[in-house]
């Protein structure tokens, strides 16, 4: 009798969830935002709100949590029932390091997850101030090395993907590099363009590609392996540091135990958005390119990162704020 009722049970719950599925969605979507509203992250996710809400037929709302390195948004998103109405929208930041550095973070950025999709992706640029005498990284790395107190360079705050980009760089080349960590990218952008600060690691935008115009600033080289369509031409990372590569990426994720098929669903409006056009053209503005993947593919990504990045942090004895 008792196991009867066990399966009685199991069989429920199953029909249930796939009833839940074939539903899906019934009711409005919210995307939450690790982030303050404005920035590039909160950007794209508004951009996809008018395509998935056709793509899925019902209202998707954008919601900016931020707080803590973008801990806040993304414990939200943890604990939330996970059904498929609660998405995080997250990059390299909340899923791979800030649950190293933040202690009070308070979810694992892969066992509290279900991926359901990148949606973009960039090339870190190499940046210096017109004062340093390097016009390729080859010069700039014999620059540095012969420095007695090493140089400065600025990122937008400790354990952004700057910061440990550039400390992994640095380890990897034995260079002195002096970490001068800022309240944003955008503070560390105007302190390299004022020499204040000689060397920065971040993504591109149209400012910073109009310094480069008027000799204010130099690139260098970019971070990936593959060329980035954003800046032809420009060498890779690579070039001086074989098997150096990193990437910012950006993605949605559901709370871990969403439904396969719900998650697939997702995922398929996800990928259809991306292939519109002024979709992939407003990405482009803001200095990514339109990436989606398969719920798989992100999940190894995310694992990836979790794993470089926590090399990192031990080699660096990087420490949080």
């Amino acid at each position: 009798m008792i196991k009867t009722r066990l399966l009685a049970a199991a069989l429920c719950a199953v029909l249930a969830t796939a009833a839940s599925a074939q539903g899906f969605p019934n009711r409005p979507i919210r995307i939450v935002v690790p982030y303050p509203a404005g920035g590039t992250t909160d950007a794209m996710a508004r951009v996809l709100q008018e395509p998935l809400q056709k793509l899925l037929g019902q209202q998707v709302l954008v919601d900016n949590k931020a707080g803590a390195s973008g801990a806040i948004g993304s414990r939200e998103v943890a604990r939330a029932p996970a059904d498929g109405y609660t998405l995080l929208f997250s990059n390299n930041g909340p899923s791979s390091t800030t649950p190293l550095l933040v202690k009070s973070a308070g979810y694992d950025g892969v066992k509290d997850f279900a991926p359901v999709s990148q949606v973009s992706s960039a090339a870190l640029f190499l940046m210096v101030h017109a004062g340093v005498p390097a016009d390729d990284l080859k010069g700039f790395v014999e620059h540095v090395r012969k420095l007695p107190q090493g140089i400065e360079y600025g990122s937008g705050g400790i354990g952004s993907l700057g910061h440990l980009a550039m400390e992994w760089f640095a380890h990897a080349t034995k260079l002195k590099l002096v970490h001068v960590p800022y309240k944003g990218q955008a503070p560390a952008s105007t302190a390299l363009v004022s020499g204040e600060v000689k060397v920065t690691l971040t993504t591109t935008s149209s400012s910073m590609t109009g310094f480069v115009k008027e000799g204010k600033l130099k690139l260098l080289a970019i971070s990936t392996a593959q060329p980035s369509p954003l800046a032809p031409g420009s060498p890779s990372m690579n070039t001086v540091l074989p098997g150096y590569s990193v990437e910012i990426w950006f993605g949605l994720l559901a709370p871990a135990g969403t439904p396969a098929d719900v998650v697939a669903r997702l995922n398929e409006a996800v990928a259809k958005a991306l292939q519109q056009p002024e979709v992939q053209e407003r990405f482009r503005s803001f200095g990514v390119l339109a990436t989606p993947s398969t719920p798989a593919a992100l999940g190894a990504l995310v694992a990836s990162e979790v794993a470089r990045w926590t090399e990192v942090v031990r080699l660096a004895d990087i420490k949080a704020e």
